[in-house]
């Protein structure tokens, strides 16, 4: 009964068996090292304190699989990540492996034991009996017990001591840390009175523009006051696998305020005296990725789904609001052409925005017009490596900013700052500075002597942009590594706004007068300000030298570069917040290094001195000194 049973579950044994360690860490014919690497076990991904470290230093292991796998990577075959995660998939198997021979050598030593025990009760004193077990049973209770061993060992995870579950293991946290000392330096001669902080304005309540006693244009910025700060940058994330190609991600960082540019916690700000500093949703998102990685889907908060080398329209840590689909794939070797598409909603308007209105018909109670807006982009380019030392990508991108500009209100009544006007939802909710700027509300005058006295008091305003946005961004990399590790990396952009008229510009300076910047002098020598001066066009270009990632100790890069970024280029709250404390309207120079002072941990110092293009003369430079960490 025991052959037979033997031998009906050797026929049921599945044909298939478990791929060797070695045959695991070599890529098959015509497939490629990386796609071999993306096979692995999700759990194999994750590293363990007690794997070998895969590096070119390393001397020879006594495991064939790994002096191979370590060749490989020498060769540039493999990278250090993929390698560690086919030299964990080898430890393992060969640990179910031995596991299994042990397991089968004391159940064969035990049913030879009990084989011989019951041999001599049944037979008389001075027989001799000698068990003998057939070599395709020996092979058959190896794989049984193997499968056991197998299953077992998924089962209660202890194939690999020390690792987590399996669902926790899909699970990946990440996170950084960056404090940073900041000098902010003006020099003689800024014109305190022309930095109106329209964001101030815009986020608060109106303006009353007819206060002649006030020197200054509303609230303003600082432009004259040198500064010293200490501040702070945490970010944690956690992203997790799930099945068919799904992602899902979450990440919190600190911030003094709710800025889309800036996750900076300034130390003695929002109430001092060592308070607690408060923590923002960052990034929130679900992502599916399809066609081998060609194809990439994601929706909710996440990182810039178009290609920008530079921060001259888009802040480096900028997150986008909405859906972005991301596509490429190589048509033929070291070609790579990408195409990226996007909906992003700016601003949705409030479900009760406005107050109740008197239908001029009916009487019947109403609401003001609902304005969203909105940002559509699509993006196309390519990838090209001429060789392993010359890599080029290259980039055209078109935006579309909806509904940003300012209308101008009908006429209406306002006798203190808690009156509306029906437009006002029109004003930028959030802003740095550098666009161009009108008001937004048509305040009725009354009557000399009584409410506002003719228009001359109580004149509370919001201000709205005067241009449409429609930019064009060309971008371009080019990544020389002839004397790898060391790079010389350039990085050029431009930026034109298509929808910039110069004609609507001039004829709202001189509708508006001083209450529309970005004007130049006084022609005359009086008070009446000078035409429009400001521009639509932008460019930034910039040469690092040295490792292109700070991962190690001594790593090191220096960057220099020059940015020209006028006016209405671009929408200034998305712009970089740290050159010219931020916006738009500004020209400069930029220099840089990073030196690593351990495994992620690095230094970064940078120079930044920018001076206005347009209106009031304003300068600052800037000086940054951080200290990063990345885990």
């Amino acid at each position: 009964m025991f052959k037979k049973r033997a031998h009906a579950e050797w026929r049921a044994l599945p044909l298939a068996v478990s791929l060797s360690a070695l045959a695991c860490a070599t890529p098959a014919v015509g497939q490629t090292a990386d796609q071999a690497a993306d096979q692995a076990p999700a759990a194999a991904k994750r590293t363990d304190a007690k794997k070998p470290k895969v590096s070119s230093t390393k001397p020879t292991s006594s495991n064939a699989t790994v002096n191979l796998v370590n060749l490989l990577v020498q060769q540039g075959v493999l990278k250090e990540d993929q390698a560690q995660a086919l030299i964990k998939q080898a430890e393992d198997e060969a640990y179910v492996s031995r596991q299994a021979a042990k397991d089968a050598t004391s159940k064969a030593d035990d049913a030879t034991k009990a084989a011989t025990a019951a041999a001599a009760a049944a037979q008389p004193p001075g027989t001799r009996h000698v068990t003998y077990v057939p070599e395709v049973v020996k092979r058959q209770l190896r794989e049984e017990i193997k499968q056991e061993v197998m299953a077992k060992a998924q089962k209660e995870n202890w194939a690999s001591p020390g690792t987590y579950p399996e669902w926790a293991q899909r699970i990946r946290f990440y996170g950084d840390a960056r404090v940073r000392y900041q000098g902010n330096y003006f020099p003689t001669g800024n014109d305190q009175a022309g930095a109106a902080n329209f964001n101030a304005i815009n986020t608060g309540s109106p303006y009353d523009v007819s206060l002649a006693s006030n020197p200054y244009f509303g609230p303003t910025y600082d432009a004259t006051q040198d500064r010293n700060q200490f501040r702070l940058r945490g970010r944690l994330g956690m992203e997790a696998d799930l099945l068919y190609g799904f992602t899902a991600g979450l990440r919190i960082a600190t911030g003094e305020n709710s800025s889309p540019v800036s996750t900076n916690q300034t130390f003695g700000a929002s109430g001092g005296n060592f308070s607690k500093y408060s923590l923002w949703l960052d990034r929130g998102y679900i992502n599916w990725q399809g066609w081998n990685g060609d194809l990439s889907l994601s929706a909710g908060r996440f990182d810039n789904p178009f290609w920008s080398p530079t921060d001259l329209v888009w802040y480096k840590e900028l997150g986008f609001d909405g859906v972005a689909v991301q596509a490429k794939h190589e048509v033929w070797e070291g070609f790579t052409p990408f195409a990226v598409a996007g909906a992003f909603p700016i601003y949705n308007t409030d479900f009760n925005a406005g107050i109740n209105l008197g239908d001029p018909v009916t009487g019947a109670p109403t609401k003001f017009a609902s304005h969203d807006k909105w940002m559509f982009g699509g993006q196309v380019g390519f990838n090209a490596r001429f060789s392993p030392e010359y890599a080029f990508r290259f980039g055209v991108a078109y935006y579309d900013f909806d509904n940003v500009q300012g209308q101008r209100s009908a006429p209406c009544i306002v006798e203190s700052s808690v009156d509306v006007c029906n437009t006002d939802i029109t004003r930028p909710s959030f802003a740095q500075k550098g666009n161009t700027y009108f008001p937004l509300r048509n305040i009725i005058a009354d009557a000399p002597g009584i409410g506002n006295n003719g228009g001359q008091n109580f004149q509370y305003q919001y201000f709205g942009l005067v241009s449409q946005y429609r930019p064009v961004v060309v971008s371009g990399q080019l990544d020389l590594g002839h004397f790898h590790p060391t790079h010389i990396v350039l990085d050029g952009e431009y930026v034109n706004n298509t929808a910039f008229s110069r004609s609507l510009m001039n004829a709202a300076a001189a509708t508006y007068g001083v209450l529309m910047n970005n004007r130049a002098a006084s022609q005359d020598g009086g008070n009446t300000p000078g035409p429009f001066n400001g521009g639509n066009q932008g460019w930034l270009g910039r040469v690092t030298v040295g490792d292109r990632e700070i991962k190690h100790l001594w790593d090191w890069n220096v960057h220099a570069g020059y940015k020209y970024l006028e006016s209405d280029a671009t929408i200034d709250a998305f712009a970089d917040s740290d050159f010219g404390l931020g916006g738009t309207n500004l020209k400069g120079y930029f220099v840089g290094g990073n030196i690593g002072l351990g495994d992620n941990v690095w230094a970064t110092l940078r120079w930044m001195s920018a001076n206005s293009i347009a209106g009031n003369p304003y300068a600052v430079d800037v000086l940054q000194v951080d200290l990063n960490a990345k885990f």
